[in-house]
């Protein structure tokens, strides 16, 4: 790559190595290097923006899009943000997430697309070829190993070498091989070293082995050490201005600590970053381009949503037999459609809920629809949004006012924000650095509501600094703040709280006031919410409900708080209460179909009298519609499982996500992640790695093998679907080599019209047949067992191949 040594003086070049400001990279015109603006990702954008108020487009989470297993359409979503992020004028997101699910427990699982490596890969590699054929850089994270949230800045992943290059760097050597233009490290350790300083990782094996040419920046506030960072690899320091790197390297680069040959090289990688950067599609905002894209985030959502179980063909519920259907549970209300990240995307107020679509679409259809709660949504903090807040001007939302000191009268700035949280990174709105105002500066959050119902009221406040509420201008609650010392991100996300219990009429109306004084953090949040008097006989009237329906779709699962960044769970069950809901609606109706909007792999036992299970993960925007319409069958629930469900939690090859007193979180399954486990160890799943029902019936006939190579290696399998509607098959294909774990090792997607059938060609890379040794990737000579079938499970086709030392295969049965 070429240098900037005639352009840029030393303390230029130094600066190209930090950001300018929260979100942006420096420029200097004169070298033909222009800003590179940063969003978050990926399931759509945050952060970045000329105003973070601003809605945008919410895709399916990642293990929905995982679940998928589609390559095409996980392309065309990574286009769709590509779209995004040239709409709001944004060169460079931080997606995809690479990183596996070890745990069902892992906080952060529903960004996940899959527990195995080869799978997470190539649809990761999918989502950055749309994203960046826009012209917008993907920015792969978090290279490596940050798998859980557990203390997650400090933690240490212990991992064998040839685990950490066979398994969790493999999606990020793939993303590499293809092309990404950028990687952001992880905050943990990594056998020991930071990642943003592990020089074997980021300049041994990406840059040199691979001789990757993409840029490799921190994540936020995730260097320590600026010129072990630089001299280990690391391009940029992120967010600016500088803390670690940048003219903060100056002296080091004078007494020779510091490498000029390194500086050059991140500097012509954030060159090389501009280039790509600078010539961005044109954004089609015309109407038709909008609706195309609605149409393809609700069709993305039904290709995740997995059928579990479907007894006597309950799904699709027949739409030109009326009878009477309920709709229950909390889900269908207030559904789930993303994790808790900092990179939450603002959604739209228009954005339908599943309650009111599924209501509208089986009402038009002739039926008799009617709608019980049974249970309240599992929430950490009950949001304010329950008691419909309005500003002083009747808008809804909340009036928020910005003030330098704690005396003023005068707010430096206004706004209004219809949320349950506030964040802010260093700086507020008119404030550029917090730090300077620590203890002076603070923000008010005011609201107007009228109760519709008598009863007590629950008001919660929390955050990072000295927090009160006052409720018809009485002060009545104080919080003394969280500590600013440890994991203030996984603080942030817990949002604890203190609260207060009032009574209030129906009929009157209340003011309410939250107050928050900034303290010295990196990160500052004011959050609060209210829980109103809860209806007596929920779940009596659930259940009387149901038992008069015909027909009954029970949604239950999390809310938007469930899944959390900086917090692992520590349980793969539903709420106690949806549990008890499903058992007796199931046991008051047969015919209850159980919708599932969770995001990582659940115990499945309270389902087992359901008549059809639909697992929906964060389905994204679109979930009211393309829910509605497979219910219906006018969709296919085109997912299979790219995560094992246990029948037993001990039963998962990884559970406890809690470092050890060390700080060390010991990867003792080594490669044996997810369905390899459950296929070494020969324990039974409740469901099984690529399990997933369709509405189209499917037969296999004999597979020809083509190739004789391990370089041309190509499989095909004629597929008939018998059934009487068109539907989507996904082959899997898997190989057990001489060391007999099992592997994915290739998959392809088909659509059958009712009684068509068709070849299917599934490319079986070289990379399926090696294995990683010190000296590098090694072809593994031996007889393997390939394994054709529509899951890991259930195996249609069996064929046996040698492969010889120089590569030739054989067919040996």
């Amino acid at each position: 790559m070429r240098t900037l040594e005639p352009l840029l003086s030393v303390e230029q070049k130094l600066s190209l190595t930090a950001g300018a400001d929260m979100w942006k990279t420096t420029a200097l015109p004169h070298a033909g290097i222009s800003e590179v603006r940063f969003a978050d990702g990926p399931m759509g954008l945050t952060g970045g923006r000329v105003d973070e108020r601003d809605v945008a487009l919410l895709t399916p989470s990642g293990v929905a899009m995982g679940a998928s297993w589609d390559r095409d359409l996980v392309r065309r979503i990574g286009e769709l943000v590509g779209d995004e992020a040239i709409r709001i004028g944004v060169q460079a997101v931080l997606g995809p997430n690479l990183n596996l699910p070890r745990s069902p427990l892992a906080g952060r699982a529903f960004e996940l697309f899959s527990e195995d490596p080869q799978l997470t890969a190539e649809l990761g590699c999918q989502w950055i070829h749309g994203i960046q054929a826009r012209g917008v850089a993907a920015v792969a994270k978090h290279v490596v190993c940050n798998d859980s949230e557990t203390d997650r800045r400090n933690m240490n992943s212990v991992v064998d070498e040839s685990a950490l290059r066979e398994v969790y760097l493999w999606p990020f050597e793939y993303a590499a091989r293809h092309g990404v233009w950028g990687m952001l490290t992880a905050y943990n350790r990594l056998n020991g070293t930071r990642c943003a300083e592990h020089r074997l990782v980021l300049r041994d094996w990406l840059k040199v082995e691979l001789e990757w040419d993409g840029l490799i920046t921190s994540d936020w506030f995730g260097t320590h050490d600026g010129s072990g960072s630089l001299s280990a690899g690391l391009d940029l320091e992120m967010p600016g201005p500088a803390r670690h790197m940048g003219t903060k390297l100056a002296q080091r680069l004078a007494d020779g600590t510091l490498s000029h040959a390194d500086l050059d090289d991140a500097n012509a990688r954030m060159r090389l970053l501009s280039e790509r950067v600078s010539r961005p599609a044109d954004y089609d905002g015309d109407q038709q381009a909008i609706a195309n894209r609605l149409s393809l985030l609700e069709e993305a959502a039904a290709a995740g949503f997995v059928l579990l179980s479907n007894k006597d063909q309950m799904l699709p519920l027949d739409t030109t037999k009326y009878g009477r259907l309920a709709i229950i549970g909390p889900n269908a209300a207030v559904p789930c459609y993303q994790g808790g990240t900092f990179a939450k995307v603002s959604l739209s107020p228009e954005v339908p809920q599943p309650l009111e679509v599924i209501e509208q679409y089986f009402s038009d259809a002739g039926w008799e629809v009617d709608h019980a709660q049974g249970v309240l949504p599992n929430y950490r903090l009950p949001p304010l949004t329950s008691i419909n807040p309005r500003t002083a001007s009747d808008t809804p939302g909340l009036d928020v006012a910005f003030f330098d000191s704690l005396t003023s009268t005068e707010a430096i700035h206004r706004e209004v924000r219809n949320t349950t949280s506030l964040v802010w990174f260093k700086e507020m709105p008119g404030i550029e650095s917090l730090l300077d105002f620590q203890g002076e500066a603070r923000v008010e959050a005011s609201a107007v509501f009228t109760a519709s119902h008598s009863g007590i009221y629950r008001f919660c406040v929390g955050g990072t600094g000295a927090a009160s509420l006052r409720i018809n201008d009485d002060e009545c609650l104080s919080y003394d703040g969280l500590a600013v010392s440890g994991d203030i991100m996984g603080k942030l996300m817990q949002s604890q709280y203190d609260h207060v219990d009032r009574f209030i009429a129906a009929g009157d109306t209340v003011t309410l006031k939250f107050t928050l004084r900034f303290g010295a953090s990196i990160a500052h949040g004011l959050w609060f919410g209210c829980l109103p008097p809860v209806e007596p006989d929920l779940l009596q009237r659930a259940v009387e409900l149901a038992s008069n329906a015909d027909a009954v779709v029970l949604m239950v699962g999390e809310t938007a708080d469930a899944g959390l960044e900086s917090v692992d769970r520590d349980t793969t069950c539903l709420p106690g209460g949806q549990i008890e809901l499903i058992e007796q609606v199931c046991a008051a109706n047969p015919k209850t179909v159980v919708v599932v909007n969770a995001a990582h792999a659940i115990d499945t036992e309270c389902l087992r009298q359901a008549a059809a299970v639909l697992m929906v993960w964060y389905p994204g925007q679109q979930f009211a519609p393309a829910l509605a319409k497979v219910l219906s069958g006018e969709l296919e629930p085109g997912g299979r499982l790219p995560v094992t469900f246990a029948r037993h939690e001990h039963d998962y090859p990884a559970w406890s996500l809690r470092p050890n007193a060390q700080g060390d979180l010991h990867y003792l399954e080594r490669d044996a992640i997810g369905y390899r486990h459950f296929d070494a160890t020969d324990i039974a799943p409740a469901y099984c790695f690529g399990h997933g029902l369709s509405y189209g019936n499917f037969c296999y006939a004999e597979a020809q093998i083509i190739g004789d190579h391990v370089d041309e290696l190509m499989l095909e399998v004629t597929v008939n679907n018998d059934a009487v509607r068109a539907s989507k098959e996904i082959v899997q294909v898997y190989l057990k080599g001489p060391d007999r774990q099992i592997r994915l090792a290739g998959f392809a997607n088909i659509w059958l019209e009712a009684g068509q059938a068709l070849p299917v060609r599934v490319n079986i890379e070289r990379h399926q047949f090696e294995r990683w040794n010190t000296n590098g990737w090694k072809l593994i000579p031996g007889e393997y067992r390939l394994l054709v079938g529509r899951s890991v499970n259930d195996i249609r086709i069996q064929a046996t191949l040698v492969l010889s030392q120089g590569g030739d295969l054989h067919i040996s049965s």
